[in-house]
């Protein structure tokens, strides 16, 4: 199902603590780079802190500039952005100034929870998730019933590691203060357990006074039926790749990205590619890897088509190719429309053939759009 954009923000010490275990909060960075935090935050629908963080920080979570508040505004957005805290227990102190401050709260939690947050009279919505907290049906509830698109997640540790483990985190802009905590009864960042494997991408390093801010991105695929947050990103990629494709009356235009399981990207590939006008954009990205390669059998192929089933341009045609090649995981953006091949269905083929077969179709929109012409 369709969730929002999940960044995780944090600042740690050089030893990876969150905090010391002092009376007042410990101030990993400086001015600088909190206005760079207000300036994220009012570039998001919500913003999520876990219980923990509620009772130990007692934080308002606001957008401090009024400029940038103002701009929110100008665009048809609420002055603030959604603030959404998550209690299995419902313990939560309705005195606190997360629920004073700022436009809209949401609290999701158990059905047991709904119960003690209600008694309570805490001033914010209740949406209890069941006999247990579900982040996937959280973050389904926040882009479906609450239009969240971009979800900010300021912590706690707890809140990071399990967004982390479930594959569901987009981002990770972490900051690093040059101080040591040293406290083994301090909060730390990541907890233990078992994260998805894979490096991720460093896609930014920035310098703010003397702390310093590094964005990454995951890139290991999903495993079997999972959704993670790297299929998406790479899924992202090739329906970008579908727009380099040349023209045609007759063809669809496709882009595909092969990705080992620890997120190597293989190779890429895009219809009419090299000035092929027959090729497709799996047959093109397969061609480039070796046959023999010991990565492609837990490798995932993302395509913003569905793979074709029959095509009269080659003798095998694109889902034939992956189950040649030993792939059996495939994530894709669109089914094929009967446009050129009544009752295509690659998906079907690849699924017959034991592969498992993943449609988003939230990213259709992008499949389509090099397509407009052929769909009018």
């Amino acid at each position: 199902m369709p969730r929002p954009y999940v960044l995780l923000s944090a600042a740690v010490s050089l030893d990876g603590y969150l905090d010391d275990t002092g009376p007042e909060r410990l101030l990993l960075s400086g001015p600088a780079d909190f206005d760079r935090v207000d300036e994220v935050r009012a570039s998001v629908d919500a913003i999520l802190v876990g219980a923990g963080t509620i009772r130990a920080d007692n934080p308002r979570l606001l957008v401090n500039s009024p400029a940038r508040r103002a701009a929110r505004v100008a665009a048809g957005l609420p002055e603030y952005p959604l603030k959404v805290t998550v209690s299995g227990s419902g313990d939560l102190d309705p005195s606190a100034r997360f629920w004073h401050t700022g436009g809209d709260k949401v609290v999701y939690t158990t059905s047991a929870g709904a119960e003690l947050v209600r008694e309570r009279g805490v001033a914010a919505d209740v949406v209890p998730l069941g006999a247990s907290l579900d982040w996937g049906a959280l973050l389904e509830h926040l882009y479906s019933v609450r239009g969240v698109r971009r979800l900010m997640v300021e912590g706690g540790g707890l809140v990071h590691t399990q967004l982390l483990r479930e594959g569901l985190a987009d981002e990770l802009q972490l900051v690093l203060a040059p101080l040591f905590v040293g406290d083994s009864e301090a909060p730390r960042l990541f907890g233990p357990g078992g994260y998805q494997g894979g490096r991720l991408r460093l896609v930014e390093s920035r310098r703010i006074e003397d702390v310093v801010l590094m964005r990454y991105e995951p890139t290991a695929p999903g495993v079997g039926r999972g959704v993670s947050a790297a299929d998406r990103h790479w899924l992202a990629v090739a329906c970008d790749l579908a727009v380099l494709c040349p023209p045609s009356r007759t063809a669809f235009s496709v882009g595909a990205v092969v990705v080992a399981a620890d997120g190597t990207e293989l190779a890429r590939g895009y219809s009419r590619e090299g000035g092929d006008v027959a090729v497709h954009a799996e047959e093109a990205a397969l061609a480039k890897i070796a046959p023999d390669d010991p990565r492609l059998p837990s490798a995932t192929v993302y395509s913003s088509l569905e793979p074709c089933a029959r095509r009269a341009s080659r003798p095998v045609p694109c889902a034939r190719l992956i189950l040649a090649a030993g792939i059996r995981r495939v994530v894709t953006a669109w089914r094929e429309p009967n446009t050129f091949v009544p009752a295509a269905d690659g998906n079907g083929l690849l699924t017959d053939a034991g592969a498992e077969v993943l449609l988003l179709p939230d990213y259709s929109p992008r499949a389509k759009a090099p397509n407009h012409h052929l769909l009018t």
